[in-house]
């Protein structure tokens, strides 16, 4: 578990990584380091393959959902610190496990600190090229307030994709001039990945003070 970002936080935000990469990458040392200078305590983990991984150095693949679902519960029901508002989600597959445990009363419910809203950055709405495989499921039944941070070139789902399907009211969306699926931007004058990872931050700080 990595934890930055201030003893007496504004809010906390219990912070997933993506499927092929760990918790400490460039881009959430980044996201997470923003947070934290914007008072938001960010406090990151790894689902149990991602662990292993480290561990052994050997590639496996995501764990199946039932057990990042399993892994939430965990990490909700242990999760140490100070009383402020609770945020769960994370890169992409992450993200996407958060909404569906958060969608789900049954999985939170009792279970630790009440889960105030939902941040995802890089929804994997569908793989890229298979439009027609979509993960809207979670998102459609939301009742808490979701934020999703996306890239307007992000291949999992662009703005033309999302503006076809039916969520649910509490979803809000905030995309990523020029961003791909972790906001990095075209090689041009003018915009940086900094910049963008700077905007996304701005983005789930202002989705924070608006739901606390």
């Amino acid at each position: 578990m990595l934890i930055d970002g201030p003893a007496a936080p504004r809010a906390r935000f219990l912070f997933a990584h993506g499927a092929g990469a760990p918790m400490d990458t460039p881009f959430m040392n980044a996201v997470s380091g923003g947070l934290a200078a914007a008072g938001v305590q960010a406090i990151r983990f790894e689902f149990p393959y991602m662990a292993k991984r480290r561990d052994d150095g050997k590639r496996r693949g995501p764990d199946r959902m039932p057990v990042l679902l399993e892994t939430w519960h965990t990490m909700l029901s242990e999760l140490p610190g100070p009383a402020a508002p609770v945020f769960i989600g994370g890169k992409s597959m992450g993200g996407r496990a958060a909404a569906t445990f958060a969608a789900d009363p049954e999985h939170w419910s009792g279970n630790g600190p009440d889960i105030t809203g939902v941040i995802c950055l890089g929804y994997p709405f569908h793989p890229p090229g298979k439009p027609e495989k979509t993960r809207l499921e979670p998102l459609q039944k939301a009742t808490r307030p979701v934020l999703i941070v996306q890239g307007d070139r992000d291949r999992f789902g662009t703005p033309d994709d999302v503006d076809a399907y039916r969520l649910a009211a509490p979803i809000e969306i905030a995309w990523i001039d020029d961003g791909d699926h972790s906001f990095v931007p075209r090689k041009s004058p003018g915009r940086t990945e900094a910049d963008n990872i700077d905007a996304a931050v701005k983005h789930v700080t202002a989705f924070i003070d608006r739901v606390t």
